[in-house]
């Protein structure tokens, strides 16, 4: 996949560390809950399927209905043998509302069964493997190496992509073109914490239409790419 174009930024220095400190420093001083994903996590002590899953009901969904709707099926199955003994009208039942639901459930049975017969019941631990799941794409993949397994990855979703955009730091058309190129100009020591800070930030702050940059915390690293009003 090309990198594609990189701004000038990449030849003026970003100051990461500067721009994470702020970021982090807003999260901890708003006490705000974290992305209902790593909310999981945490909770099913990084279990690899409880991500998995979590993370497939998450795409085009609230995180308050992502957690509800995680939790009443992994309550009823904790492990891609419980799941794929379920049917799937009853997997719809347990994720709705959550969008998309009625695919959702298909690509988690499908799954479940995949798992079972090519991995052991083990979720695979390696971006090609992950990607030939069915409903899983490069997203969910990064989220389920960075929570589940550990691994240096950047999660890139709209949050990420608009907000990495937006500042200036890269040109990217879409996640998966940012991604790339974050890739190349991000110091791997932010890798795992992008993901879960701007998803907060730009879910609070970095609104897709008029963004509150009155009270934005890296004001001075933004260029405002593309604003065309603010609060």
């Amino acid at each position: 996949m090309p990198s594609g174009k990189i701004t000038k930024q990449k030849s003026k220095k970003i100051e990461w560390d500067a721009i994470f400190g702020a970021l982090e420093k807003w999260r901890d001083d708003l006490g705000a809950q974290d992305p209902s994903v790593n909310t999981v996590a945490e909770h099913y002590r990084r279990s690899p399927w409880a991500v998995l899953v979590s993370t497939i009901i998450s795409l085009r969904t609230k995180d308050e209905v992502t957690l509800a709707a995680s939790e009443r099926l992994l309550e009823k199955a904790a492990n891609p043998a419980e799941l794929a003994a379920l049917k799937q009208e009853k997997i719809e039942k347990l994720i709705y509302p959550a969008g998309f639901y009625r695919n959702k459930a298909a690509s988690l049975k499908k799954i479940a069964v995949i798992l079972l017969e090519q991995y052991n019941g083990k979720v695979p631990s390696s971006m090609e493997t992950l990607l030939a799941l069915p409903g899983v794409g490069r997203k969910t993949a990064n989220l389920v190496l960075n929570e589940a397994f550990d691994l240096d990855a950047i999660c890139v979703d709209i949050h990420v992509h608009r907000i990495s955009n937006r500042c200036g730091w890269l040109s990217g058309k879409d996640p998966a073109q940012t991604e790339m190129i974050l890739r190349e100009i991000l110091p791997v020591k932010f890798w795992k914490r992008i993901n879960r800070l701007l998803v907060l930030y730009g879910q609070t702050l970095c609104r897709p239409v008029s963004p509150f940059c009155s009270r934005c915390v890296i004001a001075k690293y933004c260029c405002k790419r593309d604003v065309k009003r603010t609060r």
